[in-house]
């Protein structure tokens, strides 16, 4: 395997880094307590990664077993317990804890500890997931739309629930 071709053509580099502090407002909040942070979106990064910080309150939360046609994903935990279904079983993952899940990986996460947790969910390319959590999070505080509705939505996230 080799380096892919260039990205940055220029010959001194540019100041173009970002940071975003640990204390910065969430960008996403949960009618459960639970919010995102955009890290790093697809838009970003020229659609070629997203990264999130998800943060689970106590109350048990998660996406059960499905997998992706165009991305593949992974999961950091920083604090906490989560429960990762790696395809076979469900397996607790604490903080150090990486997970990688190529496109198709039947794959889901659950905080179901009853304690608050932590992790880093990072997309590959980079997909606009925005829109997918956003919706979530709507359903949240105004309620779950039809199945029909709720079905086309995933089908247009590439979030295929088995």
């Amino acid at each position: 395997m080799t380096y892919p071709a260039g990205l940055y053509h220029g010959d001194g580099g540019e100041a173009t880094a970002t940071i975003r502090r640990a204390d910065a407002p969430h960008d996403l909040a949960f009618a459960n307590g639970n919010t995102a942070d955009y890290l790093a979106t697809g838009a970003q990064t020229d659609g070629r990664f997203g990264l999130y910080r998800w943060n689970m309150s106590a109350e048990v939360s998660g996406a059960g077993a499905h997998f992706h046609r165009t991305l593949e994903e992974s999961f950091f935990v920083l604090v906490g317990t989560v429960k990762i279904f790696d395809g076979h079983e469900w397996r607790d993952a604490g903080p150090g804890d990486f997970v990688h899940v190529p496109p198709g990986g039947l794959h889901g996460f659950r905080n179901e500890s009853g304690e608050a947790a932590s992790m880093l969910i990072h997309f590959a390319p980079g997909a606009p997931r925005e829109a997918y959590f956003e919706g979530l999070a709507r359903w949240g505080f105004e309620g779950r739309p039809s199945d029909a509705e709720a079905q086309a939505f995933f089908l247009e996230h590439d979030n295929l629930y088995v």
